[in-house]
């Protein structure tokens, strides 16, 4: 008779142990019924990239000396740089300038190590073709710079998506920026 109320007893632990289980997971259900959606509709709502964001290379033919630091700490050594010798000033001067954003990995490198500044990050991401050749920037079409999402004049921030309940981004900031197109 002892072993049968041992079984018992250790079949209603194990029982109100997985209701326990059960009631956590109700639990987390009805956490995130409580919570507003994340999704966005993208060509219509964009989010707003963050200040660090490693998007389309920006280049200004003014400032570049032409010293090929970019293309010695590119890991496929990616930009092209031409470039002629001015015996009468003795200094390169770049003819042209070109970046293949197909090939490219955006690590940031040629932007970090430009000594004088003439590369930069932007916050464009939108890069698609159809065909890859059009990936394949020149000076000019490097130089040419993004509308930046913010001041965008297509664009508005979406009030009701700006901010989550607390403990849902744990580990992130506190807000969301998320903005709608009205096109």
């Amino acid at each position: 008779m002892l072993p049968m109320m041992d079984g018992l007893q250790n079949y209603s632990q194990q029982a109100i142990q997985a209701a326990r289980y059960i009631g956590q997971g109700f639990t987390v259900t009805l956490d995130h019924m409580n919570r507003l959606p994340t999704t966005i509709q993208y060509p219509y709502e964009k989010l707003i990239p963050s200040e660090r964001f490693r998007g389309r290379i920006h280049f200004e033919f003014d400032k570049c000396i032409a010293c090929e630091v970019c293309v010695r700490v590119c890991p496929i050594n990616l930009p092209v740089v031409d470039w002629e010798l001015k015996k009468s000033v003795g200094k390169k001067q770049l003819k042209s300038y070109s970046i293949d954003f197909g090939v490219c990995i955006f690590c940031g490198n040629c932007v970090e190590y430009c000594p004088t500044n003439c590369l930069s990050m932007t916050e464009e991401y939108e890069l698609s073709t159809y065909d890859r050749h059009e990936l394949n920037y020149d000076q000019v079409a490097s130089g040419r710079l993004p509308t930046p999402i913010i001041r965008d004049s297509t664009i508005e921030p979406i009030p009701n998506l700006v901010s989550l309940s607390k403990g849902s981004m744990e580990g992130h900031s506190s807000s969301r920026n998320i903005t709608n197109s009205t096109v």
